[in-house]
């Protein structure tokens, strides 16, 4: 094992292309540094990785790639071609769940199926910040194009399928659909929990998905206007290929994994990596996840979003976590120490 080594950086490449990352900390850890490493099925974690290794480009990652099923034993594998690097931003680690949402619609509008799921405008793709939620659903813009993927029910469930960002459609004629994302307006994510904190509607304890939407349904007047609070949209677009019995497509367009599969920060993070996650609060985890997928509120060195599965009792379940704990990615053994400053090398 090595010794511990702390490098304060004031700017830090993580990612192969190069996003700069200025006043991150870097920290190499022993794999005894890990809480429960011991312990957990890193065979498990390693059917994850190789779900979507193949897809990295950087020569070190794919001769990682290649050796994962050359070892026999998963937590060797892992001991002998990855160092642990702890990425700390200064920001107070939080983990938080989420899940594939079931909503019920249909292909045409009728009824109580009135609430259009848009695939993107092509006006939209590469323009920046464009329209925000309250001008798109206000303005028309968006109506009478073709664009509507199907309709669903409820206004509420469809603005929380746009913040997970996948999920499926039961249609009214007995079909399911599945969506995923399609592209966004380019507007920064607002969190609608934290301005019912903010208007002193609830306190931070108390907030959960579950509230949210109670509290919406019971005042639907001041409740889309509080959804417009967040000027960030979500489209989406059809995933027909993707089998009952997987996961939804991550950012990496695979199939994610329930329970192994995090949702990370691209600039901190590269997507792939195996990440260790020890989280804390209520049914503490400690557990060897794979960065496949991102968030638009996933910002941060140590925020994490864990994939929960499908359904109610997923979003349940992922709607009540919100805890602290420590995040810790493996990296190549040259990367990691590449990425140390030859001060203290």
């Amino acid at each position: 094992m090595i010794q511990s080594i702390r490098a304060a950086c004031a700017a830090v490449l993580v990612m192969a292309g190069g996003h700069a990352v200025s006043e991150t900390s870097l920290k190499i850890l022993s794999f005894d540094e890990l809480d429960g490493w011991a312990a957990d099925n890193h065979e498990a974690a390693r059917e994850v990785f190789l779900n979507t290794c193949g897809d990295f480009e950087a020569p070190d990652w794919q001769s990682v790639c290649s050796a994962a099923s050359g070892i026999e034993d998963a937590r060797k594998f892992f001991e002998l071609l990855f160092r642990p690097v702890l990425i700390e931003d200064g920001a107070e680690p939080l983990f938080t769940g989420y899940f594939e949402p079931e909503l019920n619609g249909a292909r045409s509008p009728y009824g109580q199926y009135r609430f259009p799921v848009y695939r993107m405008p092509p006006e939209a793709r590469g323009a920046g910040p464009w329209l925000t939620r309250r001008q798109l659903e206000t303005s028309g813009v968006l109506s009478g194009r073709g664009l509507e993927i199907a309709w669903v029910d409820d206004s509420v469930e469809l603005f929380f399928l746009q913040i997970q960002g996948s999920g499926r459609i039961r249609m009214s004629d007995g079909s399911t659909i599945r969506v995923g994302y399609g592209g966004s307006n380019g507007r920064n994510y607002s969190s609608i929990g934290a301005e019912l904190v903010r208007r002193g509607v609830y306190n931070r304890h108390q907030v959960s998905a579950e509230v949210i939407k109670n509290w919406v349904r019971r005042n639907p007047v001041a409740g889309a206007e509080l959804l417009r609070h967040n000027d960030s949209y979500v489209f989406f677009r059809e995933v027909s290929r993707v089998a009952a019995d997987k996961g939804p497509l991550g950012a990496m367009n695979r199939s994610i994994t329930t329970m192994r599969t995090v949702a990370v920060d691209p600039k901190f993070t590269p997507l792939g990596a195996p990440v260790w996650l020890e989280k804390d609060g209520e049914g503490p985890l400690r557990r060897l996840m794979i960065a496949q997928d991102t968030g638009s509120a996933i910002k941060g060195a140590q925020r994490a979003d864990i994939f929960f599965g499908t359904g109610d009792g997923a979003g349940k379940a992922a709607g009540r976590l919100k805890d602290p704990g420590r995040m810790v990615v493996f990296l190549p053994i040259q990367r990691a120490y590449a990425m140390l400053p030859e001060s203290i090398l």
